[in-house]
């Protein structure tokens, strides 16, 4: 898949996050979402066997889908996702390290940021976009804020999206939204409802696909 990973992040503007699911569901999981016209698939690396899911997922989806590791804390972690496929690295928090590596390998790198001076950091470091996290908490009207000042940098908002404000977060301004469990729902998963797991998938995409 030629297209720049930017420029689809922008079109598809959803990142929907496996974590703490069990490693015998990771695979219909993933295809249910992909079913439901999800595109990019983020596996957090505290999820038991998430090297192999990133590594399995990438090669079944390859050009169809862009996979990447969540929750990667440090450089040790991104070496490692970074051998086993991910087409980039998520962070909750801001490693410079990290970074620069995804910078020389060619791997993007959207470190999580609360404050503008993290995103900020970020940004210089190398950073094509930031995720500003946890936007449950900070809510819809903190990122309106910084997106003042801070307009040129992209910005993933993760933490508290779901069907009802999506909308209202990319409108303030995020280039994509991360989405967990509501998403990603973990009881869906274990009953086994993957058919459930996509018309919900498709619900998401079909409300961005409104968006401007």
């Amino acid at each position: 898949m030629s297209k720049n990973l930017m420029q689809a992040l922008s079109e598809e503007k959803i990142v929907a996050i496996i974590r703490g699911i069990s490693a015998e569901s990771g695979d219909a999981t993933a295809e249910a979402l992909y079913q439901g016209g999800i595109v990019f698939l983020e596996v957090t690396l505290n999820t038991d066997g998430a090297l192999g899911m990133i590594s399995r997922f990438k090669e079944k989806y390859e050009g169809r889908m862009r996979i990447g590791a969540g929750t990667v804390l440090d450089i040790g972690q991104a070496k490692e996702a970074v051998a086993a496929g991910a087409e980039y690295l998520i962070s909750p928090n801001l490693d410079e390290e990290v970074v620069y590596y995804g910078v020389e390998q060619g791997v993007e790198v959207w470190p999580g940021t609360m404050t503008p001076t993290e995103i900020v950091r970020a940004y210089k470091a190398g950073a094509s976009a930031v995720k500003v996290f946890p936007l449950g908490s900070l809510g819809v009207n903190y990122l309106k804020e910084i997106r003042g000042p801070l307009n040129h940098i992209p910005m993933v908002a993760t933490g508290g999206v779901n069907l009802n404000n999506i909308r209202t977060v990319l409108d303030a301004g995020a280039i994509a939204v991360g989405l967990g469990g509501n998403l990603v729902d973990k009881q869906l998963v274990k009953e086994g409802k993957f058919d459930e797991l996509t018309k919900l998938a498709q619900a998401f995409v079909a409300e961005v696909k409104g968006t401007k």
